[in-house]
């Protein structure tokens, strides 16, 4: 069964802006497109509940209404809940998903996304990738020559789902993938000789790193030939030079590791900078 692009609305501007965008890539992908909505009753007696969730389901319908007749080809489906959490009927849906698209207040280039706590929890805990879209998100911003960028970390397999994400993405847009590594001097707390020495074989740090980044996209660029890849190395900090390459991209894919420590699942601090100051929606994908 082909999993869904799953697209979680709540009538605000911002989330119709997401499921556009997740219309466009089930599309791109030839999924079918599954949307979400999880609504609280408000205060009344259960006549008045009833006529709650008439509204509600006429407030979902007619946004989708506008996708179908926008996209004739896709297939679509929708599912309206009543709970108390939403953040669990969102992270329920996004286990059976492709993607979960998910919408967030902009409020220009400096200050970004804005996420709420649902949000939050939802990209922190899922399992599977969370796109990001800001309100005022259009299609024109998928323009042929603008580039999925992806950031790239440690070994080859601390990346691989990331990366493989990217150019997923890149071959359903026919776009190019930039592929970024950013690296630093080690401290005296993370300097050893034998990591010094590996450096050394290579060339220097940078010609290290260079090397690193080509290994961990070399079995992406085996599968994905018609993908074109440029590969970006740069001293400083992993989000700030993700963001320093932004200006072109029309997507940009970022890790979160997926594991729980003392206080809870955690976004990550590249994938929360990333989300707060991208002026292009935003993929997490959860990795080991």
């Amino acid at each position: 069964m082909t999993r869904p692009i799953t697209a979680g609305v709540d009538g605000s501007e911002e989330s119709l802006a997401a499921l556009a965008w997740a219309a466009r890539e089930a599309v791109r992908r030839e999924a079918p497109l599954h949307v979400v909505h999880a609504w609280q009753v408000r205060d009344g007696g259960e006549g008045d509940r009833d006529a709650q969730e008439r509204w509600v389901r006429d407030a979902v319908a007619e946004p989708v209404r506008t996708v179908t007749e926008r996209h004739p080809e896709l297939t679509v489906s929708t599912e309206v809940r009543e709970a108390d959490d939403p953040v669990a009927v969102l992270l329920a849906a996004a286990a059976d998903a492709r993607t979960l698209v998910l919408g967030s207040r902009g409020h220009g280039a400096v200050v970004g996304f804005l996420l709420g706590s649902v949000g939050r929890q939802v990209i922190a805990e899922a399992t599977r990738p969370v796109v990001l879209v800001r309100a005022g998100d259009e299609a024109a911003g998928e323009a042929a020559g603008r580039e999925v960028v992806v950031g790239q970390q440690g070994e080859p397999e601390d990346s691989a789902d990331v990366i493989g994400y990217a150019f997923e993405a890149a071959a359903a847009r026919g776009a190019t993938v930039r592929a970024v590594r950013a690296w630093a001097l080690p401290t005296v707390f993370t300097y050893s000789p034998g990591s010094m020495a590996l450096a050394d074989e290579a060339g220097g740090l940078e010609q290290y790193e260079r090397k690193a980044l080509g290994e961990a996209l070399a079995p992406w660029r085996e599968r994905f030939p018609d993908v074109p890849v440029v590969e970006h190395v740069e001293m400083g900090s992993a989000g700030q030079v993700l963001l320093s390459v932004a200006a072109n991209a029309q997507l940009m894919v970022v890790g979160r590791r997926a594991r729980r420590t003392a206080v809870g699942a955690r976004i990550g601090s590249v994938a929360h900078g990333v989300l707060h100051h991208a002026g292009c929606p935003v993929a997490v994908v959860p990795h080991t």
